[in-house]
């Protein structure tokens, strides 16, 4: 028998309205009482499309209108690939899920940097900003590096 160990994908959305971005609170570890955007773990049978779309409904009870893929972030250490897409939101109707403790719309300004979960969000908010600022939307790859320290948010996930 040969068993195989894949990686995992963990997706999600860029949620947008008017200036800002929707931003979970995490109720659930690990970095509970943290900041994130909303995202999850693929599920067989989705699109990764349709798997940010259900993890943004699930963690935001946001509904969203699905744009391009922004980010592709690999996490090695882990055996994760973390995706996300800008998506605006339909409507200003969202609240917590049931893995979430707050949901705001934070402007670039009022992000809260230092209570950002992981890495992968802090490093997709940080170009997404910048794209918008530079007035140009660009898809964007890393790799993050190994190994991780036992304080890095991106090993957590």
């Amino acid at each position: 028998m040969v068993h195989y160990r894949n990686p995992k994908l963990v997706v999600g959305t860029i949620p947008e309205w008017e200036n800002g971005i929707l931003l979970c609170r995490r109720a659930i570890e690990p970095r509970y009482d943290k900041w994130t955007l909303p995202a999850g773990f693929m599920e067989t049978s989705e699109t990764t499309a349709e798997a940010a779309a259900r993890e943004t409904l699930e963690e935001a009870c946001a509904r969203v209108e699905m744009g391009e893929m922004f980010s592709l972030i690999d996490v090695p250490a882990i055996s994760q690939v973390h995706i996300f897409y800008r998506a605006r939101l339909l409507d200003a109707d969202f609240c917590p899920g049931e893995e979430t403790l707050e949901t705001a719309i934070f402007s670039e300004a009022e992000i809260p940097w230092d209570e950002i979960a992981f890495r992968t969000v802090f490093l997709t908010l940080r170009q997404y900003f910048s794209d918008r600022r530079n007035g140009s939307w660009q898809f964007h790859m890393m790799t993050l590096p190994m190994p991780y320290s036992s304080g890095d948010v991106s090993s957590q996930r």
